[in-house]
C-alpha cells in the first residue's frame, strides 16, 4: 500500500524559543509542500526520524486498513492530519492512501 505524507503547514514559535531553546544550528529539513511516500507502512527515505515518531503510528494503521480515525474526525476517512513533536517548530503533515 502506499500512503502519501504531505507538508502542509510550518510554524515557529520565536518566543518559546528564545525562552527555553538551547541554540540550535539545524533544527527541520522540512518544506512547505514537500511530499514522501510510505510504501507498505515504512518510513519514507530522509522523513524526519522525530516526526516520524508521530506520523508513522497512523500511516501504518492506514496500512494496515484502519480508517475513520476518532469517529469522523477527516473529510477523507482514509487520511489524518498529525503534527510532529516539536513544541518549538511543529510541522503539519496529511497523510493519506493513494494506492
Amino acid at each position: 500500500m502506499k500512503i502519501k505524507i504531505k507538508v502542509l503547514k510550518m510554524v515557529s514559535h520565536n518566543d518559546l524559543i528564545n525562552e527555553y531553546e538551547n541554540p540550535i544550528l539545524h533544527a527541520c529539513d522540512m518544506k512547505l509542500n514537500q511530499e514522501f511516500i510510505s510504501i507498505n507502512g515504512k518510513m519514507p527515505e530522509g522523513f524526519c526520524l522525530s516526526a516520524w515518531d508521530s506520523v508513522g503510528p497512523f500511516v501504518k494503521r492506514l496500512n494496515d486498513g484502519e480508517t475513520n480515525f476518532f469517529d469522523g474526525w477527516m473529510k477523507n476517512e482514509k487520511s489524518a492530519m498529525i503534527s510532529c513533536n516539536d513544541g518549538f517548530r511543529p510541522v503539519s503533515f496529511y497523510i493519506e492512501v493513494i494506492e
